[in-house]
């Protein structure tokens, strides 16, 4: 069972963060911090809903993979299009001991293909119906192109209004946007000298979502770990902290799975370390290589 948590902070912290919930499974003590609260076998944030088909693009990626793999746990099918379907492993953070392994699954279809090419996205929603989509792209720009995120993000909007599909989450990233203020000092100066392409290709993925009539969350998460999932879940306003990759999937299920999700239109900032600390990305270190 996963919780998906918003928690209403402080009045000490509140002058650098501010937290919105829109569902909790956990209550605030003002002298012990947040509690969890009891909660009855079986139910969920979801458990109205059926099970969905749902697809995932970037499936191979650590934040998407996570998608994949809590998704298939919860009933799901699961459509995945990623490069490389080979890579698509069970993630760290909510792996436990099948971390690393190969992610198989009767609910999980993979295809292999470029997300900026129409007839790969295409073949995501052939012969099926898919109620939501999650995207999470990454790679180095000198991988993948600079303008990757924006061109692929068109070419699935396009395909999910040829599908009738509505329901759209966008992972980009704190800083992107209006939200470059709740970036850390030394992230910021990241973002106007190594990152710079990225996030100019972050913005224009964000304009394209937002233009697209689609039923939208465009997710930005703080600072990224490969931790096991949390439960807790903050949409900051102030400077954001760090959270993990397991507990961003989470967030990104609910988006598309939750009929009145509270997020549509919206550019949430989400972590589950309210304020300002700041946790380095260990992608590259989880994965034994350079990303």
């Amino acid at each position: 069972m996963r919780i998906t948590a918003l928690l209403l902070l402080s009045a000490a912290s509140a002058a650098s963060a501010f937290t919105v919930p829109f569902h909790s499974s956990f209550v605030h003590s003002p002298v012990a911090g947040p509690v969890r609260a009891p909660v009855a076998r079986g139910s969920s944030s979801r458990s109205h809903l059926c099970m969905k088909t749902i697809a995932v693009i970037g499936a191979s990626g650590l934040t998407a993979s996570e998608c994949v793999y809590q998704g298939l746990k919860e009933g799901d099918t699961i459509i995945g299009l990623t490069r490389n379907p080979s890579n698509v492993r069970v993630p760290k953070g909510s792996g436990g001991s099948d971390a690393d392994k190969p992610l198989t699954d009767p609910n999980l279809v993979m295809i292999g293909g470029d997300v900026t090419n129409a007839s790969d996205v295409a073949k995501v929603f052939e012969g099926r119906t898919i109620e939501g989509v999650i995207v999470a792209l990454g790679g180095k720009t000198a991988d993948v192109g600079e303008t990757m995120l924006t061109d692929g993000t068109n070419v699935i909007i396009d395909a999910m209004k040829k599908n009738g599909c509505s329901r759209l989450s966008v992972v980009t990233s704190i800083g992107a946007g209006d939200s470059e203020n709740q970036a850390p000092f030394f992230f910021k100066i990241l973002m106007m000298t190594a990152m710079k392409k990225i996030f100019t290709d972050k913005n224009n993925q964000e304009d394209a979502v937002r233009a697209s009539g689609l039923d939208y969350c465009i997710v930005r998460p703080g600072g990224l770990s490969v931790d096991p999932p949390t439960g807790v879940i903050n949409v900051v306003e102030g400077e954001a902290g760090s959270i993990t990759r397991a507990d961003v999937a989470s967030f990104c299920l609910d988006s598309v799975k939750v009929e009145d999700f509270p997020y549509i239109g919206k550019a949430p900032c989400i972590s589950s370390v309210a304020g300002t600390s700041w946790v380095k990305d260990r992608s590259a270190k989880a994965r034994g290589m350079e990303d």
